[in-house]
């Protein structure tokens, strides 16, 4: 079976408040722990009025605190916005407190717009060094090494697993030359999925971290009683990604019965591509989807993200994903 784990930004709804967001996600992590989900990370997001996760690491710390086993990690701590020895003091805190629970994706995007990026990065290199950073941090985490002037303390030692996160090329070159696990965001930028995994496993190195190629691929899933309440769910997310591309970020909106409606048909067309990467429906066509993007893209693992308005329907829309997770249309192993 494959491994099936979720991506929360700690939505919040229109008409509640980031204290109704932040409870939300505290009982949708025991809740995926309950369904068998591997891991429940929570996404860097800052300046959106509509998500409640930009202190991710606080956020991990708070879901890793309401459950027992499940793994709790970034997906993902923007890295650009951050000194790597932060970073790592602040996972390697984390994997001190909740040993052998904490994973680090890092991304390289600023996970905002251009001013709220600069008013995060003062003093920070302008230039591109993720690939730097992304070592700097890994060797913090790694063996204590006594002759180093600068120690991550909690930290080193700890060894925290690294993913890098993905859209494009970019991020599967790097995880495949430094041999580390790999997750693309195909939930909402699937077009160079495909070959961002084939660049990913032709091009991975062996290395201390991992012994051979680990890829995860993002899908949203909107999964109800019936196909027509399922499509309904998904308006919210449609409506909040138009926004977002069309600059005016806010509050995840309440569902629509008829989003061709809402939204002129270029945009409505430009949505539906992003979010290809999508099950939707009821609980045998969302097993039907699953079962034909797993096929397709040949994911080791898969990472379910369900931004729906309301709370109920969204634990609901993950016990469904779990349930065809564990009881596929395709053969398991």
């Amino acid at each position: 079976m494959i491994a099936y784990s979720m991506l929360d930004l700690a939505p919040v709804a229109e008409g509640h408040t980031p204290a109704d967001a932040l409870a939300n996600t505290r009982d949708l992590a025991q809740h995926a722990e309950a369904l068998g989900f591997t891991r429940y990370w929570l996404a860097e997001h800052h300046n959106m009025t509509g998500i409640a996760s930009a202190a991710t690491a606080v956020l991990i710390g708070h879901v890793a605190g309401a459950t027992q086993s499940i793994r709790v990690g970034s997906g993902g701590i923007m890295l650009p916005n951050h000194a790597p020895l932060m970073v790592a003091e602040q996972f390697g805190t984390l994997a001190t407190l909740y040993p052998g629970r904490i994973d680090l994706g890092l991304g390289r995007a600023p996970g905002t717009d251009g001013a709220t990026a600069q008013a995060l990065r003062r003093g920070m290199r302008p230039e591109d060094s993720f690939p730097q950073d992304v070592q700097e941090l890994i060797a913090y985490l790694g063996t204590p090494d006594p002759s180093a002037r600068v120690r991550a303390v909690p930290g080193m030692g700890t060894h925290v697993p690294v993913w890098i996160l993905g859209s494009s090329l970019y991020g599967a070159q790097l995880a495949a030359a430094l041999g580390l696990p790999y997750a693309f965001a195909s939930h909402f930028a699937p077009a160079a999925l495909e070959q961002a995994f084939d660049v990913y496993r032709r091009s991975f190195r062996p290395s201390r971290h991992l012994e051979r190629p680990h890829a995860m691929m993002a899908i949203n899933v909107f999964a109800a009683d019936t196909d027509a309440e399922g499509k309904r769910l998904q308006s919210s997310m449609m409506l909040a990604f138009a926004n977002l591309r069309q600059g005016r970020p806010g509050p995840l909106p309440r569902p629509v019965d008829d989003i061709a409606a809402e939204l002129s048909p270029p945009v409505l067309a430009s949505v539906q591509q992003a979010l290809s990467c999508s099950a939707v429906g009821s609980p045998e066509s969302v097993r039907r989807q699953l079962a034909d993007l797993i096929d397709r893209f040949q994911p080791d693992e898969v990472m379910f993200s369900a931004q729906i308005h309301d709370h109920s329907a969204r634990r609901a829309a993950f016990s469904i994903a779990a349930r065809a997770m564990n009881d596929p249309p395709w053969p398991s192993g």
